[in-house]
């Protein structure tokens, strides 16, 4: 499960520089996953702590208790983080990239191919911030270089702003599911 801050804030923890009010984008199979992993904690792994919880409980004296001690604690990390869930899938927007019907632009759920400075080629796909991993090539969309490609067709040109510095990139090919 990755770590979030706490989630009682209105946004859900948008990253800096998004504004508020900005919609969770996510793909079909990035949304199937989050209710896949909501369904999973709620009707299983949940009653299955609290089931502990209760028989820890009636052993007696619970200060200690590690058994208790853990569960309570396992059982707080499972609310937050289902409520995290619901949030997110309350307020998310599917797209389906497979739907693109403008395929020669760079839109959420394109894979591209970009090349960079030093003639070297990248390819990323443009996911929801819940679904982006770097090391499968899937990006969130909110992510500098998504950003900076969002738009673009191929042929195009773009200063592309990193910590390392500026860097122009041109986009090679662009494909959609």
């Amino acid at each position: 499960m990755p770590p979030q801050d706490d989630d009682d804030d209105d946004e859900g923890g948008l990253p800096p520089g998004i504004p508020p009010g900005t919609p969770f984008y996510m793909t079909p199979a990035g949304h199937a996953a989050l209710t896949g992993e909501l369904r999973q904690l709620w009707t299983e792994e949940r009653p299955k702590v609290v089931e502990i919880v209760s028989w820890a409980a009636s052993l007696g004296d619970r200060s200690e208790n590690a058994d208790y001690q853990y569960g309570k604690r396992r059982l707080r990390e499972i609310d937050r983080r289902v409520r995290f869930l619901r949030k997110r899938l309350e307020k998310a927007q599917v797209v389906d990239p497979a739907a693109q019907t403008k395929r020669d632009q760079v839109f959420f759920g394109a894979t591209v191919t970009y090349a960079r400075e030093d003639d070297s080629e990248t390819t990323v796909t443009i996911v929801g911030m819940e679904e982006a991993d770097a090391d499968k090539g899937l990006i969130s969309w909110v992510s500098p270089v998504a950003r900076c490609l969002l738009g673009m067709r191929v042929g195009d040109l773009k200063k592309l702003r990193l910590p390392q510095g500026v860097e122009e990139i041109e986009v090679v090919a662009i494909r959609y599911p």
